[in-house]
């Protein structure tokens, strides 16, 4: 296959799938009912979750029960965004990139962050004498490779892709060194 790659915002990137502006999308996405509606997603290639990230500091959140009357970072778009607005007693500060929402977190301008558990990790182990998570990982949830809801034949190509990858262990592979 010929790829041009294009690199765009997250939201953008969802809308620009769903008008299949774009043919496929790959960008730690989440496959959920919402987004099937409006888009074809790959077999599940990762299994991922939702955690808070809080100052390394913070003594009075441990995870998202405690997120009532506090500011809360997301990435726009995300399910982390998704799940704080529908919170109730909690607000929701959106970011356009996830990385914004922890410098904000770091700068002590918002209370926490709820990011995918591989982000979030990432985030502390970089920084990790201002940043820590609070509680356990609390959904579960899995990343597809998105694909335009009219290429079937796309998806059954990029499907085909992700087993011969699964079978020989590169996924694996690739978990173990970048995440």
């Amino acid at each position: 296959m010929d790829i041009k790659y294009v690199n765009v915002g997250f939201d953008p990137l969802l809308a620009g799938i769903a008008q299949c502006q774009y043919d496929v999308a790959i960008s730690a996405m989440t496959i959920t009912e919402e987004r099937q509606e409006k888009m074809l997603f790959s077999d599940p290639y990762f299994a991922a979750g939702q955690v808070v990230t809080v100052r390394a500091d913070n003594s009075d959140i441990s995870g998202k029960d405690a997120l009532v009357g506090k500011t809360v970072g997301a990435q726009i778009g995300t399910t982390g965004a998704i799940i704080i607005d529908d919170m109730e007693g909690a607000t929701l500060k959106t970011y356009d990139d996830i990385g914004l929402a922890y410098q904000d977190l770091i700068n002590g301008q918002i209370d926490a962050v709820v990011a995918d558990n591989p982000m979030a990790l990432e985030y502390v182990n970089k920084n990790s004498s201002k940043l820590k998570t609070a509680g356990e990982v609390f959904t579960e949830e899995y990343y597809g490779i998105a694909i335009c809801k009219s290429n079937t034949e796309l998806q059954a190509k990029i499907n085909a892709g992700l087993k011969a990858v699964k079978e020989e262990g590169l996924i694996e592979e690739l978990i173990q060194k970048w995440l």
